[in-house]
């Protein structure tokens, strides 16, 4: 059903009926119209293309403070944040999912491949960070080169995720953060801080609504559901964000990963499994693509969650509380600055 109503997004609504159909629309579930980058509403040939609207600069101010060193990557509501105890996560209070459930074993049986030029991504992104921007990138971010490098190994690297754990330093910890985008909300997310994603993960799934109700009942929810990781580090260690489809909306877009096709059956996968497509040869300098605090990363087609999981110091905090509704950019927790 979901993957039926994933079509009908797609279907053309007549000129002479985009703008009151949309009007309902916006009305029925609060959309702001009133910040849109693009106002008319006859813009918009179907209702995958009104999800996905683009919004004026303005309306998103990215906290840039040096503080704020993790911000909301969407629109949304917090449904739950914390500490993760034990490799497990909690998507609401009381229920929990494994993080290896989450972001795949590492020896789930899985379908990977490397970049090997510009057809998979986005050409512009690939080709605007030469060497001496890539450099510049790093030293700034306090990001190291290479996962490698992180952590000391000489090996062949596990996948980040696995890793975890045995790569937390003694004055780090594992966070989570789980924000819910309602059907009226912004759909596209963006770069929670500055960060090298190094991995993209693709788990074909269910696509169970993911609405605050639901996640208090299913146990497994974010598990069960189709999902794209993006696998990563930053100045403090492992970074990741996680798109979460929902009831009709298995089309999550990644804008530098052309080859990502969501909503489809993969038939020859088993629950549990995934695809890889790995960044690093986009980047001899950093092995991924950079991404700034607040920059586009991409998007869903109706309300569905983003995840975040990573590390930081023991003296992160949190400055958000359970169903609070936060915007794109604004902080999500603060690490003090050491005088």
């Amino acid at each position: 059903m979901s993957r039926l109503f994933g079509s009908f997004n797609e279907m053309e609504i007549p000129r002479v009926l985009r703008k009151p159909l949309l009007h309902v629309y916006a009305w029925t579930f609060g959309c702001n119209l009133g910040e849109m980058k693009d106002p008319d509403l006859t813009h918009y040939p179907n209702l995958a293309t009104f999800f996905y609207r683009e919004l004026r600069d303005d309306v998103r101010p990215v906290d840039l403070h040096p503080t704020a060193a993790v911000v909301s990557p969407s629109d949304g509501k917090v449904l739950h944040f914390g500490v993760v105890e034990q490799r497990e996560v909690e998507q609401v209070k009381g229920l929990t999912y494994s993080l290896d459930a989450f972001f795949g074993k590492a020896d789930d049986p899985s379908v990977e491949a490397g970049i090997a030029g510009s057809t998979m991504v986005d050409a512009t992104l690939s080709h605007s960070h030469n060497a001496a921007a890539e450099d510049e990138f790093a030293v700034v971010n306090g990001i190291p080169y290479t996962l490698e490098s992180m952590i000391g190994s000489t090996g062949v690297l596990e996948p980040a995720v696995q890793s975890l754990g045995r790569q937390l330093r003694d004055h780090e910890r594992l966070y989570f953060c789980v924000i819910y985008l309602a059907p009226g909300d912004y759909h596209r997310f963006h770069s929670p801080a500055n960060w090298v994603v190094e991995s993209r993960r693709h788990f074909a799934g269910e696509l169970y609504s993911v609405s605050p109700y639901i996640a208090r009942t299913i146990q497994n929810l974010f598990v069960l559901n189709e999902r794209v990781a993006l696998l990563g580090r930053w100045k403090h260690g492992f970074m990741s964000m996680t798109a979460v489809g929902a009831t009709n909306v298995g089309s999550v877009v990644i804008n530098f990963d052309k080859e990502l096709r969501t909503n489809l059956r993969e038939r020859s996968l088993l629950p549990g499994e995934f695809t890889q497509l790995s960044y690093k040869a986009l980047s001899s300098k950093l092995h991924g693509v950079p991404l700034s605090k607040g920059q586009e990363v991409g998007g869903f087609r109706l309300g569905s969650t983003v995840v975040l999981v990573f590390s930081a110091p023991h003296t992160f905090q949190f400055n958000v509380a359970p169903d609070q509704t936060v915007k794109m950019g604004e902080a999500l927790g603060h690490i003090p600055l050491i005088e």
